[in-house]
């Protein structure tokens, strides 16, 4: 081999060393020595704020999914605006929907409490997500811990990389795969709409467009809260059977044209992902395994580790 050849293969090493050790940093037992009782004290604090609004399960998961669609998994969806911080919190798909700050905010204070400036805001986002959805009889699941916090937001990424509820089947499949999500892992993800409301103005032309993809006796009980002017902000339930119970049931909604909003009715419509919506409404080992395997897998998006990032203080500013 040529110097110049051996030059370039120990660069590739080093390369793919710094790789496997960015990721080899995630571990589950992260704080085991540096904040032994973080993860106790944060899943208290999340078991409280699900018990008095049930809610709120939901919307701690989708506060994890859109930190995480958005420059990685580093809570930069947390950053309030500043003079250098245009935040995500007003991109239009977080604007007046995305909740949860103040639970997050308050765990946060409760881990400062025991273990000051360690334990990171990104992490308990998935922390709060995974204890969200056992809150609430959902999976469980082991979540890898290590990320650092971001310094800075991206509310022109939020803007054009977060799915939206018009979205077809085509741009899901694409957008999760530029995440490095799979087909199988957008659909058990989407299955996160088991629980959770939505506001009018978001399924309003779904109900109101006489289509043959939603059941006309579902479409009915719907415009009752969504007149086809006005109130845009009246909620309805994802799932109308079961609105507060993490099971199945949002597929076999699907199945019988019942999804609330057209980017869940697509999951169902002819396409190919209508095979893997009837195995989860037919399953809910299935679904439950495969929603705990694409939370670990969307919480591995390009967090910041090692000595890159920040532990912030306070989730909402930058130390």
């Amino acid at each position: 081999m040529s110097a110049s050849n051996r030059s370039l293969a120990a660069i590739f090493s080093l390369v793919l060393l710094s790789c496997m050790q960015c990721h080899a940093q995630l571990s589950s037992t992260f704080y085991d020595n540096t904040c032994p009782n973080a993860l106790s004290t944060i899943r208290t604090s999340i078991r409280q704020a699900v018990s008095r609004e049930r809610r709120m399960a939901a919307s701690l998961i989708r506060l994890h999914f859109h930190d995480c669609f958005v420059q990685g998994c580093d809570a930069s969806i947390l950053l309030n605006e500043t003079s250098s911080i245009e935040s995500e919190k007003t991109a239009l798909p977080n604007l007046g929907s995305v909740r949860g700050y103040g639970v997050i905010d308050d765990a946060k204070a409760e881990v400062e409490k025991i273990c000051p400036e360690v334990v990171s805001c990104a992490d308990i986002l998935a922390i709060a997500a995974r204890d969200a959805s056992a809150a609430v009889g959902g999976p469980s699941w082991t979540v890898k811990l290590g990320r650092r916090d971001s310094t800075s937001a991206s509310k022109t990424v939020a803007e054009t990389d977060l799915p939206n509820p018009f979205d077809s089947l085509d741009r899901l499949i694409s957008g999760f795969a530029n995440k490095g999500l799979s087909t199988r892992d957008m659909v058990a993800l989407s299955g996160a709409h088991t629980i959770g409301q939505a506001q009018c103005f978001l399924f309003r032309d779904r109900i109101y467009g006489n289509g043959t993809d939603i059941d006309a006796g579902f479409a009915s009980t719907r415009r009752r809260q969504c007149p086809q002017e006005g109130e845009n902000g009246n909620l309805a339930p994802l799932d109308l059977v079961t609105p507060n119970q993490f099971d199945n049931n949002y597929f076999k909604n699907l199945i019988d044209r019942k999804g609330l909003l057209q980017s869940d009715q697509v999951l169902f419509n002819g396409g190919s992902t209508d095979s893997i919506v009837s195995e989860y409404s037919n399953s809910p080992r299935a679904f439950s395994s495969h929603f705990a395997a694409a939370m670990i897998k969307m919480g591995d998006i390009s967090p910041l580790t090692g000595q890159n990032g920040i532990i912030r203080k306070v989730c909402g500013s930058v130390n």
